[in-house]
């Protein structure tokens, strides 16, 4: 069996678009190709894929927590001219605890990054390569969505499903769409609905559904430009392996895929069962965190 070494060496980018590239196959939507997914807005109805930056967030605690928010004026004991009073306030968390884009240095091993930077590149003052803020004008163009977990005809899959080539190819002729060169690939297996059912944060992080080894070269194939899931790592776990987060390893660090996770599709995803239309334009760009390894977004569908 192929290691996932020797899978990302064999589908590796590296030097595709430069020695010095940092945006990896974020350089796939070019300009034409927005053009092209800009005339995907019809009715102009806009879908937001975020999920809430709440104190009630799916993370249980320990590496990651949800957001602290904290007022530090609320318009009491203020005395300025003319009855004016403001309200500010601060939010303290994690850049990856809710919906988001791993950054192209946030996952390396056998000390390199995408590209073949070194990995000391990553140190307590951020990521001096592969920056998520190098990507801060570049993620919009074609979104489609691939529902898995509709396609099977269950609520959710069950932790642990592995997503082959083909379930993605199936959910393709269910869905009558084509993935293409440049598209922003979304995949729907209902893991958010853990979550959402009861608000039990343990059990939505205690495993997923998710992208198996062999779909990594499906997604390749196919240029896509970034992969996003309705779950927390985008790769099934447990996992086919007993290496961590492979998934990640091969996509990040060799594709030089941006990667998103904790995505809400479920409103998007009825309204194309309604008009049978699994493409939109979607708009994703990460906050401008300068030599953060990840970002929060507030991703938007637009159809």
């Amino acid at each position: 069996m192929e290691t996932y070494r020797e899978l990302g060496k064999r589908l590796s980018n590296w030097g595709r678009w430069g020695e010095e590239d940092e945006i990896g196959t974020i350089n796939l939507i070019t300009p034409e190709i927005r053009v092209a997914a800009a005339a995907l807005i019809q009715r102009g109805v806009t879908f937001d894929l975020g999920i809430p930056f709440s104190q009630d967030g799916p993370q249980p605690g320990g590496n990651r927590v949800n957001p602290l928010h904290l007022m530090r004026e609320t318009g009491e004991n203020q005395d300025f001219p003319g009855g004016f009073h403001f309200a500010d306030d601060y939010v303290v968390m994690p850049l990856q605890c809710a919906t988001q884009w791993d950054g192209l240095s946030h996952v390396f091993y056998d000390d390199h990054l995408y590209n073949g930077y070194p990995s000391t590149n990553v140190d307590s003052h951020g990521a001096a390569k592969n920056a998520i803020d190098a990507l801060s004008k570049d993620v919009a163009g074609r979104g489609v969505l691939l529902d898995i977990a509709g396609v099977k005809g269950v609520e959710n899959l069950e932790a642990g499903y592995v997503v082959t080539p083909e379930d993605l190819d199936e959910a393709c002729a269910a869905h009558g769409v084509v993935v293409r060169s440049g598209d922003i690939l979304c995949i729907r297996t209902g893991w958010r609905t853990v979550f959402t059912r009861a608000g039990d944060a343990a059990a939505f992080m205690a495993g997923e559904p998710g992208l198996g080894l062999a779909s990594v070269e499906w997604l390749r194939e196919r240029d896509v430009a970034a992969v996003a899931s309705d779950n927390w790592a985008i790769e099934a776990l447990p996992g086919e392996t007993d290496d961590a987060l492979p998934v990640h390893c091969v996509l990040i660090r060799d594709l030089g895929m941006t990667l998103g996770e904790m995505f809400d599709f479920e409103e998007l995803a009825a309204d194309c069962r309604e008009d049978g239309r699994y493409e939109f334009f979607l708009a994703a760009p990460p906050l401008k965190f300068a030599r953060a390894v990840g970002s929060p977004i507030n991703p938007l569908a637009i159809k």
